[in-house]
């Protein structure tokens, strides 16, 4: 994913500003031009002095306010600034107008008191040391526009019906210089026409630009089988029953194994009462077992629901009430005990959560994945009647009013994306695709199902030794992987193996990435490395049936930014305004979606569901998802993203919504006002920082104990702080501004004690590296977790100190001191410790 290019504000989280022009110049070439048209007819003009004599304004001032509207769609933001060139004048004098919303007539008003005040603006001088205005307007036409200006209309003051615009060709082409013009036209029009009229409801794309982008930059149509998943796979199975079809630590199961065991557990589900669309969870690690469920779910024409065993109950009680769950299929401990990656007081924790769970609720039916699926019950073949528009899943993400929302999707999206996925990542017959994300992020499923789709293989490899680079790397050789997803940061960590270990994976086809922005420094890395193997970046989001964008790299592109791709086939994305009207081409707007991709709704929630899943306006009887993400297009179709406008960030590849981790917060009894905040962002980790008030302050330890009951790990903050009060804003809002500098300021702890041996210094130093602090912000007693860190970031420890320390090592001696004690005690030869899972919930 990518960031904006520079220019005026930004939306939330971007980190980066768009320009008032939008880049729109297919083939740029270094120049200038000019476009000269009609901005409006000599009746129109006739109107137009007698809305201003009306108004008792001049006629620049409505000229002005009808350029700040056009500039105001372009940039994305009401906020504009624009050059303006008042009578007599050698250069533009700055102009700042606020586009707020109402009627045309006081966009006219606000425009004349802006108007009013140039000539004393002039007097004092313009800065000649500021950057050139984006844009300038010029009633004139005489004047020359400052050297680097991308655009200077002119709508003569005299003659308002010639509207001339000169332009930069390396920034905007003659076509679009035209398609502006229209927006010039229009503004007019609807200002002296319907002057009472609210401007924000008033679209100045032209029809032909609205079908452009609903109909021609959508992914092409493609006809979907009229099979549901699981019919496709027991034709595979029918086909090629003996291959392997599926591989976990050593286990292989074969098609035939794995459809019989997946059609044992189905039949046990509609024998126990499972009807159509009901909702089956799945409390299980990710083994063969889990595999089996999950199809198993499909063909008794349930809804599957992946819960994490780890979770804390809390967290499986109140997933479990708002899907009306009253079937799980689970894997009880015992069955697990060869998984290494748990030991017995983590798996007894995962097996009392789930009690503990289930305790009040007496009707739910709980099955043993293994003892049905392993016993002589019949194998074959079920014929349920599964409909393309019938639920296939439900995935629990971070909600903004405290509870996890709970995302509806039906068959024909998940078989769309899988085609897509088999595809766009070349997943062939007899090709090994690696699963490696938890059973509660959406990609796992692909991961899990396209191989077998394609009369591939899927190779489920154990968190711990994802959690080891190098050796992930040599699972990924030695299980002949052609295809592997993670998120970008964890990609980085792979490339700082390679690098310090190249080695040869012949088999290895497409590696994709999601779930965090891409950035081109690690694509540049990418190619350096593995020049042979295609990169791609994916986009989208859990509502929409998971990706929708590809963009399949085969070397770095050019430009500064890596795109999101064209939409996969039968998607539709508008980037849009807040009437669902599409914006300019190349402006920033809401990315929206359409077309089979889009799912039902959010389970049991009519409200949410409603404001995000709007009828489609461009394609009645059909839905859109409007999730809050904001981006645009570029020149050839593809999708840029800008960031977004809510409080949801992504921590480690996570969707993390601010809200929900703030209401757990004030759930909990002692904390009386609280806030969140992030730290980190575009090179350093994402963290977040939690800020409360409260009668009785607890330690850090025993309120994130507290908040473990309700949160999972990755949405638990990195480090708590009390404070008498939390800062406001002049209109009585938390400043989280404020909150966000203090912690950043409060990384280094009283009685700061620095590192004293040679030893102490070279981890505090890589620590500092790879936590983004200050070097001398570490002292010997600090812990490497309470600083930040991460299962992720220990990873990226142990590759930059060559494996001289493991996670496990970090987890057993996380402060300074201790782990350089580690460290000196060892011979350089020593054999490195098997890495563990992670650390404990709390951190």
């Amino acid at each position: 994913m990518t960031r904006a290019i520079t220019g005026s504000a930004p939306p939330a989280d971007a980190g980066q500003v768009f320009t008032a022009v939008p880049r729109w110049a297919p083939h740029p070439v270094p120049g200038t031009a000019e476009h000269t048209g009609t901005a409006m007819t000599e009746r129109t003009a006739e109107l137009l002095r007698t809305r201003a004599e009306e108004f008792g304004v001049p006629v620049a001032a409505i000229l002005l306010a009808a350029h700040a509207k056009v500039l105001a769609v372009l940039s994305g933001d009401p906020e504009v600034t624009t050059g303006y060139v008042l009578p007599r004048a050698h250069h533009p004098a700055t102009c700042r107008l606020h586009v707020r919303p109402g009627t045309w007539r006081r966009l006219v008003a606000d425009a004349h008191r802006a108007l009013r005040l140039l000539p004393d603006t002039e007097r004092r001088g313009t800065d000649r040391t500021a950057a050139p205005p984006e844009i300038v307007l010029d009633p004139s036409g005489e004047a020359k526009a400052p050297e680097g200006t991308p655009l200077c209309v002119s709508v003569l003051e005299g003659d308002p019906r010639v509207l001339r615009l000169r332009h930069r060709t390396d920034v905007i082409d003659s076509a679009t210089a035209d398609r502006i013009g229209g927006y010039y036209r229009r503004a007019l029009e609807h200002l002296v026409t319907t002057p009472d009229e609210h401007h924000e409801r008033c679209t100045l794309v032209s029809p032909e630009e609205i079908r452009f982008q609903t109909e021609e930059l959508a992914g092409r149509a493609r006809l979907l089988p009229d099979r549901r998943f699981h019919e496709l796979f027991e034709d595979q199975a029918r086909r090629r029953p003996d291959a392997v079809v599926a591989e976990y630590r050593g286990t292989r199961w074969t098609y035939r194994d794995l459809n019989e065991r997946a059609n044992r557990l189905a039949r046990a589900l509609l024998s126990r009462g499972l009807g159509p669309e009901g909702v089956v969870a799945v409390v299980a690690e990710r083994t063969l077992h889990w595999m089996a469920a999950v199809i198993a779910v499909f063909k008794a024409g349930g809804t599957y629901l992946p819960i994490d065993p780890h979770y804390p109950p809390g967290r499986i009680a109140v997933m479990l009430d708002r899907a009306d769950c009253t079937f799980v299929l689970t894997q009880p401990a015992e069955a697990t005990r060869n998984d290494a990656t748990r030991n017995d007081a983590t798996r007894n924790d995962a097996t009392r959560n789930l009690e503990r769970a289930l305790a009040t609720r007496p009707t739910t039916r709980v099955l043993s994945i293994p003892l049905v699926a392993e016993s002589t019950a019949r194998g074959d073949d079920l014929a349920v009647k599964v409909t393309a528009d019938q639920l296939a899943y439900l995935y629990f993400t971070s909600g903004s009013t405290g509870e996890p929302k709970g995302a509806l999707c039906e068959h024909a999206g998940m078989l769309n994306h899988l085609l897509a996925k088999i595809e766009d990542l070349g997943i062939e017959e007899g090709r090994v695709v690696a699963q490696t994300a938890s059973q509660c992020f959406d990609i796992s499923l692909w991961q899990l199902l396209a191989g077998p789709l394609a009369g591939g293989r899927t190779l489920l490899v154990e968190q711990d030794t994802v959690l080891d680079a190098t050796r992930f790397l040599d699972v990924i050789a030695r299980g002949r992987v052609a295809v592997f997803q993670v998120v970008p940061s964890y990609l980085e960590v792979l490339l700082t193996a390679l690098e310090r270990a190249p080695r040869h994976l012949s088999r290895l086809r497409r590696v994709s990435v999601t779930g965090e922005a891409l950035h081109k420094g690690l694509v540049e890395r990418w190619f350096a490395a593995m020049p042979d193997v295609p990169l791609v970046n994916a986009y989208g989001l859990t509502e929409t049936s998971d990706d929708t964008n590809h963009e399949v790299m085969t070397g770095v592109p050019a430009g500064d930014r890596i795109p999101l791709g064209r939409p996969v086939a039968n998607v539709r994305i508008y980037v849009v305004d807040d009437n669902l009207t599409p914006v300019p081409l190349g402006s920033p707007g809401a990315i929206v979606f359409s077309g089979v991709c889009v799912g039902r709704g959010y389970v049991n929630d009519p409200e949410r569901t409603r404001d995000s899943y709007p009828p489609d306006p461009h394609h009645p009887g059909q839905r859109l998802y409007r999730g809050g993400d904001i981006g645009r297009w570029l020149p050839g179709g593809k999708l840029e993203f800008h960031g977004r406008r809510d409080g949801q960030v992504k921590v480690r590849g996570f969707r993390v919504e601010i809200g929900e981790v703030e209401n757990s917060l004030l759930r909990l009894a002692d904390v009386r006002d609280g806030a969140v905040v992030v730290t980190g962002g575009e090179t350093r980790p994402r963290h977040l920082v939690a800020f409360c008030t409260g009668p009785r302050p607890l330690t850090e330890e025993a309120l994130l104990g507290q908040l473990g009951e309700l949160l999972p790990a990755y949405m638990l903050p990195t480090s708590v702080h009390w404070q008498e009060t939390l800062p406001l804003t002049a209109n009585g809002k938390i400043d989280r501004a404020a909150l966000a500098d203090l912690a950043r300021d409060l990384g280094r702890p009283d009685g700061h004690n620095p590192p004293r041996t040679p030893g102490e210094r070279r981890l505090a130093s890589a620590w500092a590296r790879i936590l983004g602090v200050p070097g001398d912000s570490i002292g010997r007693e600090d812990d490497f977790f309470d600083l930040g860190g991460t299962s992720l970031s220990a990873v990226r420890l142990a590759v930059a100190l060559d494996g001289t320390v493991s996670l496990r090592d970090l987890v057993a001696h996380p402060v300074l001191a201790e782990l350089s004690a580690l460290v000196d005690e060892r011979s350089p030869t020593t054999t490195r410790d098997t890495p563990v899972a992670a650390r404990p919930a709390s951190r």
